[in-house]
C-alpha cells in the first residue's frame, strides 16, 4: 500500500513560514545587542534585556494563543500574526529611542509567538498520520537551517553595513512568509468547537505536564548558557578581532549538529540518555572555555563546533526525555512544556548574562558560563541521571537471572 503523500504544496509552504519566521528571529538576536550598545549607548544588561524581551514576548503569547486557535481560525491567526510581525519590522526604519525600540521588540515577540503556535497546529493537520515522524522531523529541520541562515547574515551584515539594512532584510524575509502563509490551504480541525470551549476554561495542567517540568528545567539551566552565545558573540568577536571568522561560527554550529546527530540520537535510543548526555556535557564546556581563550579564526569555530554538538543535542536528548516520562495523551502538553521552559531561559538569559558582562570581559564571561554547565550536570543528575542509573542497573541484574 503506498504512503500518502508528505511533500504537498501546504507542507512546503508551512515549512516555508517556520523558515523565514525563525530566520528573521535569529537574524536579529544575533544583531541587536551591538545595535543597541553603538546607537543608543546602551549598557550590556539593557542590551540583553532588547534580545530577551523578544522571546519573553514570545513565551508569553504561546502560553495564551491556543485559547483562541480554534475560535479565530488557524490560517487566520497565522495570516494575522505575519501581518502584524511585518509592520512592526517595518517600525524598526522609526525607532529613534531605546524605549521605542523595546515596544516594538515586545510586540513583534508576541505575533512570533502567535506565528509559531499557529503554525505548529497546522501542521500536525497536514502531515499524515502514517508519516508522522518523518513529516514533524522535515519541519523540526527548518527551524535547524534558520538557526544557521539567521545568525550567519546578521554577522554578515553587521560587518558591511547598519542596522538599517538588517530591517530592511529582515522585512523582505517576512514579506515573503506572509506571501507563504496566504498560498496555504489549512484543514479544518476535528472538533474544533469542542477544543475551544475546553481552553476556555482555566487550568494550569492545561499548560503544563508535571513529569516534563523536572527535565524541562534542566534545559532551562543549559540554554540560560547558550544565550550567551546567541545575544554577545558579534561584540565578543569585535572585541578580540575575530569578527570575520564568526560570520561562520553558526554555520559550523549547524554543521557540527547536523553531522553528529543521526549517531548520537541511535545512541540515546540503544544505550539510554546517561551514555550521551554526560560526554556531551563535557563536549559544552570544552567548547565555551576554548571560546573564553579564543585567539584566532581556528579556536573561534572549533568552539562553534564543540557547542553545537553539546548544547544542540543536549536540547534534544532532553526534549526525549520529557516526552519519555510523560503519560501518552500528554506527549504533545509535555513538548510545549519544554519549550516553555527554554524559551523563559532566552529571554531570561540575555539580560541576566549582560548584567554579569557588565562587572568582567567576555572571555571571563564564557569563562564563568563554562562553570555554570559544570552546576548543570548536577542537576541533570539529580532530576533524571541517577533515576536513569537505577533504572539500567535494574534491568541488567534482572536479566542475570
Amino acid at each position: 500500500m503506498d504512503k500518502p503523500k508528505l511533500w504537498t504544496k501546504d507542507f512546503i509552504m508551512i515549512s516555508s513560514t517556520n523558515f523565514f519566521t525563525h530566520v528573521v528571529f535569529y537574524l536579529l538576536m544575533t544583531s541587536i545587542a551591538m545595535y543597541v550598545t553603538t546607537a543608543y549607548h546602551a549598557s550590556q544588561g539593557m542590551a540583553g534585556l532588547a534580545v530577551g524581551i523578544f522571546v519573553l514576548a514570545s513565551l508569553i503569547a504561546r502560553l495564551f494563543a491556543g485559547k483562541y486557535l480554534d475560535k479565530i481560525g488557524r490560517k487566520q491567526m497565522l495570516v494575522g500574526g505575519l501581518i502584524v510581525f511585518l509592520a512592526v519590522m517595518l517600525l524598526h526604519f522609526k525607532a529613534d529611542s531605546l524605549l521605542f525600540l523595546m515596544v516594538l521588540r515586545f510586540i513583534q515577540g508576541a505575533m512570533h509567538g502567535v506565528i509559531t503556535t499557529a503554525a505548529g497546529a497546522i501542521v500536525a493537520d497536514i502531515i499524515p498520520n502514517e508519516r508522522r515522524g518523518e513529516g514533524t522531523g522535515y519541519y523540526a529541520t527548518s527551524m535547524n537551517l534558520a538557526m544557521a541562515i539567521g545568525p550567519f547574515l546578521g554577522i554578515l551584515i553587521t560587518r558591511f553595513a547598519d542596522f538599517h539594512m538588517i530591517v530592511l532584510v529582515s522585512s523582505i524575509i517576512a514579506f515573503i512568509d506572509l506571501i507563504s502563509a496566504i498560498l496555504l490551504s489549512v484543514p479544518k480541525p476535528a472538533a474544533a468547537n469542542a477544543q475551544a470551549k475546553e481552553m476556555a476554561r482555566f487550568k494550569v495542567i492545561d499548560y503544563f505536564e508535571p513529569a516534563a517540568v523536572p527535565i524541562s528545567g534542566a534545559v532551562f539551566a543549559v540554554t540560560l548558557a547558550y544565550s550567551s552565545v546567541l545575544s554577545f558573540l558579534s561584540l565578543y568577536a569585535k572585541d578580540i578581532g575575530l569578527t570575520g571568522a564568526a560570520t561562520y561560527f553558526f554555520l559550523v554550529y549547524a554543521a557540527a549538529l547536523v553531522i553528529t546527530r543521526p549517531f548520537t540520537g541511535r545512541w540515546f535510543d540503544e544505550r539510554g540518555a546517561n551514555v550521551v548526555v554526560y560526554p556531551l556535557f563535557i563536549l559544552l564546556i570544552a567548547g565555551f572555555v576554548l571560546l573564553s581563550q579564543a585567539h584566532s579564526g581556528w579556536m573561534l569555530l572549533t568552539a562553534g563546533a564543540l557547542i553545537g554538538i553539546g548544547y544542540g543535542t543536549v536540547q534534544s536528548s532532553f526534549q526525549a526525555i520529557a516526552i519519555q516520562l510523560s503519560p501518552p495523551n500528554r506527549k504533545a502538553l509535555a513538548t510545549s512544556t519544554f519549550f516553555i521552559f527554554l524559551d523563559l531561559a532566552s529571554g531570561s538569559g540575555p539580560y541576566l548574562l549582560g548584567t554579569v558582562a557588565g562587572l568582567m570581559d567576555f572571555r571571563m564571561l564564557y569563562l564563568a558560563v563554562s562553570g555554570w554547565v559544570v552546576l548543570c550536570i548536577a542537576v541533570y543528575y539529580s532530576v533524571h541521571g541517577r533515576r536513569a542509573a537505577a533504572g539500567k542497573n535494574k534491568t541488567a541484574a534482572e536479566s542475570k537471572f
